[in-house]
């Protein structure tokens, strides 16, 4: 198969990526070594969970081995070094998506993120019905009558936690429909953001679709009427580089098991005056100035939301994953793996009987497809795939209301990254044209 060209919106003056660089890559990372059901394992799932190089299973065992102790409450050797490798970590992270070191948040996963900004925005009401703090939180306070607006591509953990701050404040929930194509339908958007719109959360690269959407754009949108813009950056961050402070958004989260790092590690990032404002979602120790029996007060951010013993290994990890695509070049990366991408859809695309959700080839998207198999169900293809050693995705993808838009249950869905080759792409779409064939569909 000819190698497909990128789009021209994706042309830097960078080094380009090649095969023989990824298969260096590969080395790094012992998971992709092996054989499954007797065939080179290809792995086409990073867009649910990535890999992990050694330089980051290394750096979580060295903590281990070397300065295992809680931070910020000891005053011995093993907790001052165990500290500073916690705190040089967020700086690390801060610096990989052009926050301020106190703008940066250790959470669990994305989604525990989502839901800290959605309660903690619900106890911003609570707060102000009962007279505490300022006149700038009182105006974060949701009512009756307020909106909140996401888009119809939402993951469900940046749609259900939304919904349920609606219910808990009496907002209402609104959403910007999506076209045939996937793509947003910007001149409703227009539209659906205005006055009453207290918050504004989307995707930045949708993980069904592939799309990239317009940032500067929504976030524009909503700044224009005094909304707070969420950003889902777990298919982005990942990806291509991230620059909250150019993007101009209040609030954007991801997830390190999908850039290379272990599970159990997020981010949430906040504008610092935001942050100092908002009440707390968790309470406990760590986070707290001074308590009494009847009230405490609370540190400014970041502790402000990190009560109890921290993520302190996984949070290592995380920054030595954010260096390792630091190194590598996430212009580079993103690149690739849009050439990648491109050599999915085009290959797909010929295949008699395949539906391929997003942008059609040629246009801009991150290096994912999702795709119908038409008479096969997408479990069934995934097992097939898997048979030959080629692991993708496959269900809704946690995108219930986009896949029923788009009249479908379930598809199947290859994601690729700074490990995969050409040879990856070639051997996934050889294996899909047989799908149909085997199941007589």
């Amino acid at each position: 198969m000819a190698v497909v060209s990128t789009p021209a919106t994706l042309e830097h003056a960078v080094p380009v990526m090649d095969n023989a660089e990824v298969l260096r890559i590969r080395n790094d990372f012992p998971v992709l070594n092996q054989l499954v059901n007797g065939q080179p394992l290809v792995y086409l799932d990073s867009g649910a969970t990535s890999q992990n190089p050694l330089s980051v299973i290394e750096a979580e065992q060295e903590f281990y081995e070397q300065r295992n102790a809680a931070v910020h409450r000891g005053a011995h050797h093993l907790a001052v070094e165990a500290t500073e490798v916690f705190e040089d970590a967020r700086q690390t992270i801060a610096d990989f998506i052009g926050a301020d070191y106190a703008e940066t948040i250790w959470t669990s996963n994305a989604t525990e993120g989502l839901n800290l900004l959605s309660y903690a925005l619900s106890n911003a009401g609570l707060w102000a019905a009962q007279g505490r703090g300022d006149q700038a939180l009182r105006g974060l306070a949701l009512k009756p009558g307020d909106e909140i607006v996401v888009t119809e591509m939402e993951h469900h953990a940046n749609l259900i936690p939304w919904q349920e701050l609606a219910f808990r404040t009496g907002a209402t929930l609104r959403y910007i429909p999506i076209g045939d194509d996937g793509s947003l339908r910007m001149e409703q958007a227009e539209s659906i953001i205005g006055p009453r719109t207290k918050v504004l959360a989307f995707t930045h690269a949708s993980n069904v679709l592939g799309i990239i959407n317009p940032v500067r754009e929504l976030t524009a949108l909503g700044h224009a009427v005094g909304a707070l813009v969420v950003l889902d950056a777990c298919q982005s961050a990942p990806h291509l580089p991230l620059d909250v402070k150019e993007l101009d958004v209040d609030f954007a989260v991801f997830s390190g098991h999908k850039m290379l790092a272990p599970t159990g590690i997020g981010v949430l990032y906040g504008r610092q005056e935001l942050l100092d404002i908002l009440p707390p979602f968790l309470t406990g120790g760590s986070m707290i100035t001074t308590v009494t029996m009847e009230r405490a007060e609370y540190l400014p951010a970041p502790q402000r939301f990190e009560a109890g013993t921290q993520r302190i290994s996984q949070a290592v990890a995380l920054a030595a994953a954010a260096n390792y695509l630091t190194e590598t070049g996430l212009d580079r990366i993103h690149r690739w793996e849009a050439e990648l991408g491109q050599r999915m859809v085009v290959g797909l695309e010929g295949i008699p009987g395949i539906r391929v959700l997003g942008p059609a080839a040629g246009q801009e998207r991150i290096g994912l497809a999702a795709f119908d198999v038409e008479g096969v169900h997408a479990h069934d293809v995934g097992q097939f795939l898997d048979s030959r050693g080629i692991a993708v995705r496959v269900g809704h993808h946690c995108a219930q209301p986009l896949h029923r838009r788009l009249g479908l249950t379930a598809t199947t869905r290859a994601s690729a990254y700074l490990y995969n080759t050409t040879d990856d792409v070639d051997r996934f779409l050889e294996a899909v044209a047989g799908v149909r064939a085997y199941f007589r569909a």
